[in-house]
């Protein structure tokens, strides 16, 4: 917690607490195993004491209410002294993990509000693979402290269930093979009134939880420790989970290895002069990433010839990161049928990157390079989400009408853009607006034509008929005085008068 001015933390200032979870038993078995000989009972103490600001069969926010809470409940002095106390106990929980601090600065009130946002114990597990954690317990216990510890934490696998001869077969269910949902009917004020209940501080967007992320720890324990100037930025990234998110998002969607990964968070411009991600150099470079290695890929296919014996992508499981409201849903194509379902299939369409969308509507996943590189143009350039650039290739590949070809999909895109089309519903009313259209005008276009008789092979419109004048008035003939004048005024007008 950096206070730089006692006056702005005292006892007097009011705060709340955040929390969305609730400790079980063997959170609390961590905290005071694990944790508290790591910081101390005093700063277990504060934890404890705020937890219990939100009652235990709730999550959510406390009231608002005066810091003098804190210091009578954990007996601290009401002065300089125990603000010292309190301040220092709080780094000690935001430095391992279990507390994040924010100051509020209230223009009407002209005073500062804190909020303490609480972060549940790691699990014996996760606690265990990061490196800082456990070398700060091993500085605290000893070396033999910690791995008695670690073994009071887990129970191992039964001896026959290790046997390497055995074979594992997934009996689990999936939902749809259980529940129907109906289809026809939407309520749209449950909907609407989900989402305007929904705690404000809710994680917007959650990771497939069928994909593996890249955790804080396994990034850190893989990055170069004194030679790279980006250390610092990367070991905030704990107190960071939507950078932690938008870096397994860029990740998943460019097939960036954990080294890889590392490897761009060590180059100059990945971060700002204050720590922040650069989410747009990072995803450039990670495209980069991602177009060496289809190249080198198609290259090496042409060398072993193993491009008739590659397999098609294997159906991925339905995402549930944003749902899609039934009303939009898309048709499954032909080519998808037996591989998912109708609502497995708008869920790939509406979460799964562009990259991987696109490989799965070409055969065993060969895209063409002109192909991928009019969707990278429109991805980096023009910053259109995935989940539209997969209902336009929905599009392009189910009406057969559309085409692949640059100009015709750059238009599309274009249009789209100047539309506002920035969402999966929004793309999905675009697109059957516009098939709608289609068909509009090839009925009008049908209902013009007349068929040509005798020899013609097709159908077209015939010419117009263009009006002959016929009734010319007759004219009295010139006579011969007149016709002696004229020629005499010709040869005067040529010089050849007398």
């Amino acid at each position: 917690m950096r206070i730089t001015n006692q006056l702005h933390f005292t006892e007097n200032h009011r705060f709340c607490v955040y929390r969305d979870f609730s400790l079980s038993g063997l959170d609390y078995r961590m905290l005071s195993g694990i944790y508290q000989p790591m910081v101390g009972g005093l700063a277990i103490s504060v934890y404890q004491t705020l937890y219990q600001q939100v009652a235990g069969d709730r999550t959510g926010f406390s009231e608002l209410e005066q810091q003098r809470k804190l210091f009578l409940a954990l007996d601290l002095e009401l002065g300089d002294r125990g603000r010292k106390m309190l301040i220092e106990m709080s780094s000690k929980l935001e430095a391992i993990g279990l507390l994040q601090s924010n100051r509020k600065y209230s223009p009407a009130s002209d005073d500062y509000m804190y909020e303490y946002v609480l972060s549940g114990p790691l699990t014996p597990q996760e606690f265990f693979k990061n490196q800082h954690l456990v070398m700060l317990l091993h500085d605290k216990v000893g070396k033999y402290a910690v791995l008695s510890l670690r073994e009071q934490f887990y129970s191992p696998e039964p001896e026959e269930m290790q046997h390497p001869g055995l074979l594992s077969e997934d009996l689990s269910v999936p939902f749809y093979d259980i529940f129907r949902l109906n289809t026809q009917m939407f309520d749209h004020e449950l909907e609407q009134a989900l989402q305007e209940t929904a705690p404000s501080r809710e994680t917007e967007h959650q990771l497939d939880v069928t994909t593996k992320a890249f955790h804080y720890s396994d990034i850190i324990q893989r990055f170069p420790r004194g030679t790279s100037r980006n250390r610092p930025f990367v070991e905030n990234l704990r107190h960071n989970p939507d950078q932690m998110f938008d870096i397994n998002k860029i990740a998943r969607k460019f097939n960036l290895s954990l080294r890889e990964t590392c490897r761009l968070l060590d180059e100059d411009g990945m971060f700002s002069e204050d720590g922040r991600l650069e989410t747009d150099m990072l995803q450039y470079k990670a495209n980069l990433y991602f177009r060496q290695d289809k190249d080198r890929e198609q290259e090496r296919e042409r060398m072993f010839h193993k491009i008739a014996g590659m397999a098609k992508p294997d159906p991925v499981e339905p995402l549930e990161e944003k749902p899609v409201e039934m009303e939009f849903y898309l048709e499954v194509p032909t080519l998808f049928i037996g591989q998912c379902n109708q609502h497995q299939y708008n869920l790939i369409m509406r979460n799964e990157p562009y990259t991987r969308v696109l490989e799965r509507f070409f055969p065993k996943g060969s895209v063409p390079k002109t192909v991928s590189e009019i969707f990278e143009k429109i991805d980096v350039n023009y910053k259109m989400p995935d989940e539209v650039i997969n209902v336009m290739i929905h599009h392009l590949h189910v009406y057969k009408e559309s085409s692949w070809t640059k100009n015709y999909i750059d238009t599309v895109a274009s249009n789209m853009m100047a539309k506002g089309v920035g969402s999966y519903e929004q793309a999905v009313a675009y697109i059957r607006e516009q098939t709608l259209k289609r068909k509009q005008r090839n009925a009008k276009t049908d209902g013009k034509l007349t068929p040509l008789t005798g020899k013609g092979r097709g159908t077209r419109q015939q010419k117009p008929k263009i009006a002959i004048i016929s009734d010319i008035p007759a004219t009295k003939p010139v006579s011969e005085e007149k016709l002696a004048e004229i020629r005499r005024l010709a040869r005067e007008i040529d010089g050849k008068g007398n």
